[in-house]
């Protein structure tokens, strides 16, 4: 008898390239298996699947009663998330907007706003060129200005101005229409930092949650891209985490994710996750002065995410298993070869980004 069907993809939310999409069918491959279930590939509409179908897709999915029509009600139906606006699984959300801002998207909180101020940078989102300038004028009084583009990833699209004059040029190059749908995200500048990854994962009856760094690197035109994570997974959600004996900064790093999160369920009660990781940074603003916060939320299967997978495996077969070193890597080039035991996500020559290499490898087995 079928327990199920695992599938990927729904509708536009489909992985954006050949490496992404072979990363996603082996990570939905190790969720078959964690679950039961029998992987079905691509999701296609009206196709009869046997047992409880549950998807793997490339994004987060925007919009209740689309995300329902395919059978995804709750967080028990997905590996990742769904939300009401488009807004919400932005960037964007993280910061407010400039008093009397002339532009406020569909789905927009301040209650959120307000309520992770204490956890974030100093910075505030714009969906309009005049607002944009307000907020970045406000914010180089503190130093420079990092702009990025709400929908963003991986560094790509980011600019740090240090005066006004710079601030109005890039502003200047942003599309209306697409500043108006999408929006800027500006923020106080950090060098010296340090990005954690914190993230909590829930499968079926399986609970991870875990810490870790990660860091970027050169894709083959030269272009900043992601490069990794290093993560340590525990067994159960944030709450467990906490009790663990946690260096200072990882703790005030989890502790932050987990006020944001909680806030997000809070602020937007309709949206629902299974993934839920948040980016976390502790640095220097180039006054010196020290800050830390979230940078945003991932409620969709991420570069962290064939990690994740893995550890939901082994702690699945080692019930008393605690905690897990898991590394996750992606190399650019020709001739690069995953270690000896790792889980290889995709290797070979993708049409647009060339040669790369993606895998999964447990790195610390120790459990003591």
């Amino acid at each position: 008898m079928h327990r199920g069907s695992v599938v990927l993809g729904v509708g536009r939310d489909a992985a954006h390239s050949t490496h992404e999409a072979a990363a996603h069918a082996a990570i939905a491959r190790q969720l078959a298996e964690l679950l039961g279930y029998d992987f079905a590939g691509a999701f296609v509409p009206g196709q009869a699947y046997p047992g409880h179908l549950y998807f793997v897709p490339g994004d987060v999915l925007i919009g209740l009663d689309a995300a329902a029509a395919c059978g995804i009600r709750s967080a028990d139906d997905l590996f990742g998330g769904v939300v009401p606006e488009r807004v919400v699984a932005s960037k964007a959300i993280t910061h407010p907007l400039v008093d009397g801002a002339s532009r406020v998207p569909d789905g927009w909180s301040d209650t959120f706003a307000e309520r992770v101020r204490p956890v974030v940078l100093p910075g505030f989102s714009a969906f309009a060129a005049d607002d944009a300038r307000r907020a970045g004028r406000a914010l180089l009084a503190l130093g420079h200005v990092r702009i990025k583009p709400a929908h963003g990833n991986a560094g790509r699209g980011q600019r740090v101005v240090a005066s006004a004059a710079d601030l109005d040029d890039v502003i200047a190059e942003c599309d209306p229409p697409t500043l108006a749908r999408d929006g800027l995200v500006l923020e106080t500048d950090l060098v010296d930092l340090t990005t954690w990854s914190v993230g909590q994962v829930r499968v079926d009856n399986h609970t991870i949650a875990y810490y870790g760094t990660q860091w970027l690197t050169r894709d083959n035109t030269g272009e900043v891209a992601y490069g990794g994570s290093g993560l340590r997974v525990h067994r159960g959600g944030f709450d467990a985490l906490l009790r663990e004996p946690l260096p200072e900064r990882v703790r005030e790093a989890v502790a932050q994710a987990q006020l944001y999160d909680t806030a997000a369920r809070q602020c937007f009660p309709r949206m629902f996750a299974s993934r839920r990781n948040y980016d976390v940074v502790q640095g220097l603003d180039h006054r010196g002065q020290p800050h830390a916060g979230v940078l945003e939320s991932s409620w969709r299967v991420g570069g962290a995410s064939g990690a994740e997978a893995v550890a939901l495996l082994r702690f699945r077969d080692e019930p008393g298993r605690r905690w897990l070193g898991v590394r996750t890597e992606e190399l650019y080039g020709a001739g690069v070869q995953a270690p000896a035991g790792a889980h290889v996500l995709f290797h070979g020559m993708d049409p647009v980004a060339g040669p790369l290499l993606k895998y999964t490898v447990v790195e610390d087995d120790d459990d003591t």
